[in-house]
């Protein structure tokens, strides 16, 4: 198990459509785990997909307070309700979006034994789901941003968003 490497915004990785799994092996075992030991490496963090990794992988794991979530090949089957929050990713540090979601969503997804399950989250929780599983079709938070509302973390001044969207489209 290791630490990876988080892929930098700009990077055309995170704007590619990752694939299904399709076998349940020891290398995706691996993938979960060292997954799972990049997002614990620091504190604070609640998601990662693996194309924020390099791989374009339908995997996501997760921790929004209540202990890690593993998600394979997962799919948004209901959505409802809604929700106006910050977001932020970790492929695009000290940057903070005010995004709309959903409040509720349903989603079907795999276990690392490769069993399908359903899983629902509200809140917080249904807000991870999204944004995460946007990763895997190469959407990113700032795709959602209403208005202007892209703030840097440390200065808390606005960020212009079109400067920001066309830096993340280019080498597409």
């Amino acid at each position: 198990m290791a630490e990876k490497m988080i892929v930098p915004f700009g990077d055309p990785i995170l704007r590619k459509k990752a694939k299904r799994v399709t076998e349940f092996n020891a290398k995706l075992l691996k993938l979960l785990d060292d997954m799972s030991d990049t997002l614990y490496a620091e504190e604070g963090r609640a998601g990662l997909a693996a194309p924020q990794i390099g791989i374009l992988k339908r995997v996501i794991v997760m921790d929004c307070g209540d202990g890690l979530i593993e998600l394979i090949n997962p799919e948004i089957i209901q959505m409802s309700g809604e929700q106006i929050g910050p977001e932020a990713c970790l492929s695009f540090p000290e940057h903070t979006g005010i995004v709309k979601r959903a409040q509720h969503v349903r989603i079907t997804t795999m276990n690392r034994a490769g069993e399908t399950i359903t899983l629902e989250g509200e809140d917080y929780l249904a807000r991870c789901i999204q944004h995460e599983i946007d990763h895997l079709d190469g959407i990113l938070y700032i795709d959602h941003i209403k208005g202007n509302e892209l703030y840097h973390d440390r200065t808390k001044k606005k960020v212009p968003l079109l400067d920001v969207l066309h830096l993340s489209r280019q080498n597409i």
